[in-house]
């Protein structure tokens, strides 16, 4: 047992309720660990080509995300129970420390291998990082304020978005710096960082919480892993594999089965279940979860496009990219802190979720609509709008999910939420860029036939003889850089097709998002406590005549 600091002391003298200032200390710590797990995942995608190439495993690069992928997803539920039962700074602490060793072990691999397993050890940690961050603000604000907090961590994000392959592509493009070769620094940037967020946490995170003795549901958590690690695989590989291949089938059926003993485990378990099923039986959590899923398939699957549309299709390098979408970045903060303000103020929630959606669901119809000529500018004004849509939507979503689950449950209801948008994120991704990539052959075929009836294309196919004898084996869909050096009359039936299915895909996200629309009018909107979870649990000890200790 630790003993508590004055911001303990102060938050259990006044039944649990901390002031703006002792809230404000304890989410500088919160934000530290987030910007680790944000700025992480920016800073290597930028960076991996050049990684690959050094460590001599081009091929191999789709693992060392996966593995991440996989393990921060897995590990996600599993620190929301922990934290539920033994504390959320211990867990916490934890986290950190075992991303910490996964970044540094990450910044010393020699082989694509040793990276992929340093980035599964990565993964562990990341998975408590955003979860208990997040259950951690529900902790010691109130549903009614919590909205205005959440904006800090919209921030974080909007930060990492745009310094992330800024960074990335510094050190990647760098020979060495500090006498490392500059692609580690990709991963050891991360120890400093991490560094000064434990100690930070360490020092101000010391509030009062009950330990609940519980059985730990380890089958509950192998019938998980057996279950989504499978389905991960498969979704992340299987554009490669094929999808009707012996193993992606092999794949699916293994998932399913683990799916279904998960839920069979959970249901034995009862309150000491993993992911109590009880929580769906509150319709809050159940609608709030089932629009996140949904709206993690058509807009993260989708957006991936929107980067490939800038970098294929307008020529802007990923750094240009990044800083064009900063639009989007732009309307998250914007919305998130409006809707926060006046959540905080009204106590209405609901509406914020319905025309958040109805934002989303406008602007990506109005991405169906882009081409070649389209000007950038229009583009990020579209880009603005979805970042309105989604600070306006996203942190609602999650604030829904966890306003009427009891006090006891805040941990795995707000990494339930996280879970479940990273799985509808990871099923959306395999599945959009599926539709991108199967269907651009296609789209290019048919651009260039339509092409060919153009004078100026036949007379630049003519100035370039060796064009249609590279064209004979079809486009590498897989490598674009030759367009850069393209004549522009040539290259553009090809961008055309890539817009062209680019389209098809936002048109997909859009009748995905219309379907989230429409369910999130099925949300009940319940009062807003003006008592955080913390409050409630300090209100039950009392009553219960238990002393609350400080973790």
């Amino acid at each position: 047992m630790e003993h508590p600091d004055h911001s303990a002391i102060a938050g259990a003298a006044t039944g649990g309720h901390l002031s703006q200032r002792q809230i404000l200390t304890v989410l500088s710590g919160l934000m530290l660990g987030m910007l680790l797990a944000a700025l992480d995942q920016t800073i290597v995608s930028s960076a991996m080509k050049t990684i690959a190439d050094e460590l001599h495993g081009q091929s191999l690069q789709a693992w060392a995300t996966t593995a991440y992928l996989i393990t921060a997803t897995l590990s996600t539920p599993l620190y929301g129970k922990l934290s539920d039962l033994f504390g959320r700074k211990p867990m916490y602490l934890t986290s950190i420390s075992v991303f910490l060793a996964g970044s540094l072990a990450s910044g010393t691999a020699t082989s694509m291998y040793e990276l992929a397993a340093f980035r599964a050890v990565q993964g562990l940690g990341a998975g408590g990082l955003m979860s208990l961050g997040l259950a951690i603000i529900t902790d010691i604000t109130s549903p009614r304020e919590r909205s205005k907090y959440q904006g800090y961590f919209t921030a974080v994000f909007g930060i990492s978005s745009v310094a992330g392959p800024v960074v990335g592509g510094f050190f990647a493009g760098a020979g060495t710096v500090a006498g490392i070769t500059g692609w580690r620094w990709v991963f050891l940037v991360n120890v400093p960082i991490g560094l000064i967020a434990l100690f930070v946490v360490n020092k101000v995170l010391n509030l009062p919480t009950t330990k609940v003795h519980q059985r730990i549901d380890f089958l509950g958590a192998g019938a998980l892993v057996l279950g989504i690690v499978p389905l991960l695989l498969v979704a992340e590989q299987g554009r490669d594999w094929g999808w009707g291949s012996p193993a992606s089938i092999a794949m699916f059926v293994v998932g399913v089965g683990g799916v279904a003993l998960f839920v069979l485990q959970e249901r034995r378990m009862g309150d000491a279940a993993l992911l109590p099923l009880r929580l769906f039986g509150c319709s809050e959590f159940r609608v709030a979860t089932v629009v996140t899923v949904i709206v993690g398939i058509g807009m993260f699957g989708a957006m991936l496009s929107l980067p490939l549309y800038l970098q294929i299709v307008k020529g802007a390098t990923p750094t240009a990219a990044g800083l064009q979408m900063l639009t989007l970045t732009a309307g998250m903060m914007i919305s998130s802190t409006v809707c926060g303000l006046v959540t905080t103020k009204t106590g209405r929630y609901k509406v914020f979720a319905v025309v958040g959606l109805g934002l989303l669901t406008a602007s990506m119809f109005g991405l169906a609509t882009i081409g070649v000529d389209t000007p950038v500018t229009v583009v990020m004004g579209i880009a603005f709008v979805i970042g309105l849509g989604l600070g306006a939507s996203m942190q609602t979503l999650t604030l829904a999910a966890t306003n009427d689950v009891l006090p006891g449950d805040i941990g795995v209801a707000t990494s339930a939420s996280t879970f479940f948008r990273q799985i509808g994120g990871t099923v959306g991704a395999a599945v959009f860029l599926s539709i991108l990539f199967s269907t651009v052959g296609g789209s290019i075929a048919s651009a260039l036939r339509a092409a060919a009836a153009s004078p100026a294309y036949v007379a630049a196919v003519a100035r370039h003889p060796g064009f249609a004898q590279q064209l004979s084996g079809g486009v590498d869909v897989n490598d674009t850089s030759f367009l850069k050096t393209l004549d522009p009359v040539l290259a553009h039936p090809i961008l055309e097709g890539f817009a062209g299915s680019m389209r098809l895909v936002f048109l997909i996200g859009g009748i995905v998002a219309a379907v989230a629309f429409g369910v999130v009018w099925l949300l009940e909107e319940k009062p807003l406590s003006d008592k955080s979870a913390m409050e409630r649990r300090t209100s039950e000890a009392e009553g219960a005549g238990a002393p609350e200790p400080a973790v």
